[in-house]
């Protein structure tokens, strides 16, 4: 299980991070995750055990091998131990674009300092695949503009603001802008 068609190894490190192609170990903890910070995603319902386990099984083990998936997703991994998970989304071959994915464990969301070590360290990892291994172009992103903090750490990592999707996602009852962003393979310095 490894993208090895597209990755040239299984595990990508910095530092005391590394991601890893998507461990099913993980899947349970990522779907707890999940249902715990579903203002941010674009999920209207808490994940049964079932879901997440038919999620894993016929869309992300069969995209290991896949001729040009439509995602790469990671574990994401602090002192080997599994922290978050994200990764590229939205894949277009033919274009050379994805789209970035992250979320990490709650209890680390919470604490602004934890969220930006780990979130830079995540964009840096997939931006080394993305733009060196993967030879892709592009690489965006939309947030909710409820989350200063990540788009501040977006921006701070290389992200140039693109655009606002005014009043384009509704939640608890509150309709708020996503913003796009995005990196260019040549703003990274390739």
């Amino acid at each position: 299980m490894s993208y090895a068609k597209y990755l040239n190894k299984t595990v990508y490190t910095l530092g005391n991070y590394a991601v890893t192609p998507l461990r099913e170990s993980d899947i349970f903890l990522i779907k707890e995750w999940r249902n715990a910070q579903m203002d941010v995603l674009r999920q209207n319902k808490p994940i049964s055990d079932a879901e997440q386990e038919n999620y894993y099984q016929t869309v992300v083990k069969p995209g290991f091998e896949k001729e040009n998936p439509a995602i790469m997703l990671f574990s994401l991994l602090r002192d080997d131990k599994c922290i978050g998970y994200g990764g590229l989304t939205n894949i277009h071959w033919q274009d050379k674009r994805i789209e970035l994915s992250f979320l990490v464990a709650p209890e680390r969301a919470k604490d602004p300092i934890i969220y930006e070590e780990d979130f830079t360290h995540f964009i840096e990892l997939m931006k080394l695949i993305t733009f060196r291994v993967l030879g892709f172009n592009r690489m965006f992103t939309e947030t909710y503009d409820i989350r200063d903090h990540h788009i501040s750490i977006l921006e701070s990592c290389g992200f140039v603001p693109e655009g606002r999707m005014r009043a384009h996602v509704c939640i608890n009852g509150i309709f708020v802008d996503s913003l796009i962003h995005g990196i260019l393979k040549k703003d990274y310095g390739f």
